[in-house]
Order: structure tokens, then sequence, then C-alpha cells
């Protein structure tokens, strides 16, 4: 899955819960979402400096960071969903975020594995391949 794809699947997926996410795809969007908080980040500095708190600006806590933290925050637990489903495991599991150093290394450690090969109980693999072989 290429870069543009992957975000541009990210948003028309906006709040699908449903089906698999392959690993490039979601890595190919945390970079997108780093890249645009980056940018937020630095456009917050520029354009509110005088006008917001220069302690909050300089955490990334500024008004067009924090909405678009805001608008990004049903999708982006949706792309983590859909890619424990692709590791075959319950979207449930998303909720390990909840607890401190922990259940982020967890987390990632799932993100970063390989799909299951061949269709699971969440979807066909989004990767197309037929590990049955013909």
């Amino acid at each position: 899955m290429s870069f543009g794809q992957a975000v541009s699947s990210f948003f028309s997926n906006y709040a699908n819960f449903q089906g698999r996410t392959q690993r490039s795809g979601y890595w190919w969007v945390v970079l997108f979402l780093v890249l645009v908080s980056f940018v937020l980040w630095f456009v917050d500095l520029q354009l509110f400096a005088g006008l917001w708190s220069q302690d909050l600006l300089d955490q990334g806590s500024g008004p067009l960071s924090i909405v678009f933290g805001l608008a990004i925050i049903v999708p982006v637990i949706a792309l983590g969903v859909r890619r424990l489903h692709d590791t075959n495991r319950s979207g449930w599991w998303v909720l390990l975020g909840f607890i401190p150093i922990i259940g982020s290394i967890v987390l990632f450690v799932f993100y970063v594995l390989d799909s299951t090969p061949g269709d699971n109980q969440y979807g066909p693999n989004p990767k197309g391949v037929d590990v049955g072989g013909v």
C-alpha cells in the first residue's frame, strides 16, 4: 500500500471499525499524522504566539493542533482496531493504551506484527495473498 492510498483509506474509513488494515497502511498513516501535527504546531507558533499561552504552544497545544487532534480521534481508534483485526486480535485490545507505558509497548508490538495469513474472523487478508495456494 502506498502513502497516498493509505491516507485516502484512512479518511474514507473514518469510523469503520470492521475489517483489517495491513501494516504498511497503518504506518504510512502514522507518518502522515506526525507530519501534519508538526506543520500545525509550527503554524500555531507563528499565528498565535502573542494570543495563546507560550507554554501551551511549546507543548504543541495550539488551537489548530487541538482542533486537528479532536477531528482525528475516531479515525485513529478505528485504524488501531482494524490493525489489531489484521493480527487476529479483538479491537478491544486498543484499550491497553490506557495503561501507562506497558499498554503502549504491548500495542506497539501488536501493530508491528505481520498480518495473519489468509482470511480470519475479521475478513480477508488485505494483502490479497492466498496462503492456501492453488
